[in-house]
């Protein structure tokens, strides 16, 4: 392994999570999981969450450096076209894993690295990243372990890890998993997406000219839910179109910055993560959308062909 990779893990062994940022993720918390807890997202999740949000909280400042506010002109993105394919050298590995088992109690965590960016701030806030995402994950676990001992056992269980979802020449986009499991399961996913040619992180915003992309990728899901229910009522949706048969929220809109990732054929892909918009037993959805009905408000057709 490379020498400053195998350093940045040593030192995020040692890096206790801040207790200056409790305050941040208690508020966070309150909003993002206020709204889940309406989905049927039971005590645990909140729990889980708190080490995911930690870790995001605490790398939040650095995070705004990095992340790409492209709003990419048509003479960029000519000259990105134009480019060297560097990006075929990059490269994502294992770097650091989490294990614990014990009786009932079952942790397996693993953080994904990156190497080959030429851009080294970015592979190192990257590497940081996940290195700290999975350790706020562990330390969450072995308390929520202890307290379930003392308070007479019972079985806890959380496993994270990753899949390279798209490694093109220019396109890296990894999605990372955290599933948590207490009687029934919960899973999240989170996804960065690489141009590995400019080596900038691509926001959902930042694809688009403005905000109109919110409510036309919104009203292009709700289209295929219902669909996707005509053509197999076991596939269920909390939608307007489908007859439902208890109350819940219905999905009105994606969020601004709503997980995606960019597929293989340059088509933008819509993540939900479990009981979001559907039932748990549908599991994490995704929704690919056609970038033809995108076309009028895409910043260029560099990303999204």
């Amino acid at each position: 392994m490379d020498p400053k990779i195998e350093k940045l893990r040593n030192a995020y062994d040692s890096i206790p999570i801040p207790d200056e940022l409790e305050a941040l993720v208690n508020q966070t918390l309150s909003q993002a999981m206020g709204a889940s807890g309406r989905h049927g997202i039971g005590p645990r999740k909140h729990r889980a969450a708190k080490g995911f949000l930690v870790a995001a909280a605490s790398l939040a400042a650095a995070f705004v450096l990095f992340v790409a506010g492209i709003n990419l002109s048509p003479t960029f993105a000519e000259k990105a076209g134009r480019l060297p394919m560097v990006g075929q050298l990059v490269k994502v590995f294992l770097l650091r894993e989490y294990t614990h088992q014990e009786d009932s109690y079952d942790a397996s965590l693993q953080s994904p690295g990156i190497e080959g960016l030429e851009n080294q701030d970015l592979e190192d806030f990257l590497n940081a990243k996940y290195l700290s995402e999975n350790k706020a994950l562990y330390e969450t676990f072995m308390a929520d372990m202890a307290a379930l001992k003392e308070a007479g056992g019972g079985h806890l269980g959380v496993d994270s890890g990753y899949l390279v979802l798209t490694d093109t020449a220019e396109i890296l986009s990894i999605g990372r998993y955290v599933v948590n499991t207490v009687g029934s399961s919960s899973t999240v996913f989170r996804y960065d997406t690489i141009d590995k040619v400019n080596e900038i992180l691509i926001t959902l915003p930042s694809l688009f000219k403005d905000d109109r992309y919110i409510d036309l990728i919104s009203e292009e899901i709700k289209g295929q839910m219902v669909a996707q229910h005509q053509a197999d009522p076991n596939r269920f949706f909390w939608v307007e179109g489908i007859e439902q048969s208890v109350d819940m929220p219905l999905f009105g809109r994606i969020a601004r910055d709503q997980s995606f990732y960019i597929s293989a054929e340059g088509e933008l892909v819509i993540s939900f993560d479990k009981y979001e918009v559907a039932p748990g037993y549908m599991g994490v959805l995704t929704f690919t959308i056609p970038t033809e009905v995108l076309k009028d408000v895409l910043v260029s057709r560099v990303y999204l062909k």
